[in-house]
């Protein structure tokens, strides 16, 4: 996903048209002093099962916190569909305090019954709570959730038996009581059009939107904004949560996090480390997991470059600095891009061809939901410490552009074959590569393939 000097790397699909530099303007609703700002991560339990032992849990550890990410939020559900979820959790406690992490429960109501498990729920926290890697804000035991607007949050703290930072996604602030949160995280990191889908002709709502909506229902309390790179999940009749979308997410990364240091809120959230089977990882794949059925569209299509471009972004969110220029500290090019256009037809051949349960509305035939928002480019981010020459060759598309010292987003249309990159200064090549991944005009693993690709 990065090219460094004389060394390549890549890390997945499309977006963006033939504009050489995007710009970023967003309004400062800085929230708070820089010496304040956290980095999230959110990581999943439910697909760790096969970890031995705390050593399990290092590699993340220490290269999330290489990046400067503080703590991982770590996701679970239920012990009745997940029985390994207190011994997973007890080797990430143990693996975050071994490598100065900082680890916090992460409750996911689609597992959790919000009308009638708050109790339990505050008695899972009460056995973590205490732990030395347990993040702890303003004195209290931090603690958040995907989802869980219903849930009896008097019982929750009651059944914790201390203090708690009760720091939800609830879906709906809007019509919610605030007086009884202490921050609110926003899931969705990724246009939308309202309704959990794909944005459609007169219904979008931006991200930027649900910065907003949730900065208003707050009201001054903190706010935990998602950054997330893509999202598209495949998964058929082979398992029994069917779901088949995409979220247009093309030049997300850049765009969002230029966002953040604009937005400067207290608390930032990755979304995600590790859930592969939505495609908006950034850990590395041989971070130890379990198949969900997600290894068709994620085999061989690492993301690891973004970790790397997230690095002196997190840098200068920390510093409350409105531009990552001076935290640049290695040039590289990053790039990215599916590897099929999205027009290919793989009904012959793909697992989504077949009826499943639609119980939630979100499994479809064939392509997935969304698929034409995508665009067919590949996208390039420069991170140079002085002004070059970008060259990009996409097939036989070939362009040329000039970047300035920074980091500036490219895209180039899609072209079959080979993709090859380079940077060159004062008459001389500081940076090339070829990616090992070709574009191809077929189906990736005979399926609907809109997870990007990279090294």
């Amino acid at each position: 996903m990065k090219i460094t000097p004389f060394a390549l790397g890549i890390i997945a699909s499309t977006l963006s048209s033939l504009v050489d530099a995007l710009p970023n303007p967003i309004n400062d609703t800085s929230q708070t002093q820089s010496s304040d700002r956290m980095v999230f991560a959110h990581f999943m339990i439910g697909i760790v099962s096969n970890r031995k032992s705390a050593a399990d849990f290092d590699s993340d550890m220490k290269r999330a916190k290489s990046l400067g990410i503080d703590a991982f939020a770590l996701n679970i559900g239920v012990d009745r569909v997940d029985p390994f979820t207190d011994t997973q959790l007890e080797f990430a406690y143990q693996s975050a305090a071994n490598n100065d992490m900082k680890v916090f429960i992460s409750f996911d109501f689609n597992w959790w019954r919000e009308s009638s498990e708050a109790t339990q729920v505050g008695q899972k926290l009460a056995r973590f709570a205490s732990k030395p890697a347990q993040l702890m804000m303003d004195g209290k035991v931090f603690v958040s959730s995907f989802a869980g607007d219903g849930v009896d949050v008097n019982a929750l703290r009651a059944a914790a038996g201390r203090p708690i930072y009760w720091a939800p996604n609830y879906h709906n602030p809007q019509n919610l009581d605030i007086s009884k949160v202490d921050a609110l995280l926003n899931w969705m990191g990724w246009p939308n059009d309202g309704n959990n889908k794909a944005p459609k002709p007169g219904r979008l709502v931006t991200v930027q939107d649900g910065d907003r909506m949730y900065m208003n229902a707050l009201k001054g309390k903190p706010y935990i904004a998602p950054v997330s790179p893509w999202f598209f999940t495949h998964f058929g009749p082979e398992v029994p949560y069917s779901k088949n979308w995409v979220f247009p997410s093309d030049n997300l990364w850049y765009d969002r996090w230029n966002e953040m240091l604009s937005l400067k809120p207290r608390f930032i959230e990755v979304v995600t480390w590790n859930d592969y089977g939505e495609a908006h990882y950034i850990a590395p794949l041989s971070s130890p997991h379990t198949d969900d059925g997600s290894s068709k569209w994620v085999n061989d299509m690492p993301h690891n470059g973004w970790m790397e471009m997230a690095r002196p972004y997190i840098a200068a969110y920390k510093a409350g600095a409105s531009s990552v220029n001076e935290y640049i500290k290695e040039e590289q090019l990053i790039y990215w891009y599916r590897p099929a256009p999205h027009g290919v037809n793989c009904d012959a051949t793909d697992t989504c061809m077949v009826p499943a349960d639609n119980s939630t509305g979100n499994y479809f035939n064939g392509r997935p939901n969304g698929w034409e928002t995508m665009e067919d480019a590949v996208f390039v981010v420069s991170m140079l410490k002085a002004p070059a020459t970008i060259q990009i060759t996409s097939g036989n598309n070939q362009r040329v552009f000039e970047a300035k010292a920074g980091a500036f987003s490219f895209k180039v249309p899609m072209g079959i074959g080979k993709q090859s990159f380079a940077v060159v200064r004062d008459g001389k090549m500081i940076l090339a590569g070829t990616s090992p991944k070709d574009i191809i005009d077929g189906c990736v693993c005979g399926i609907y393939n809109f997870n990007p690709f990279g090294t």
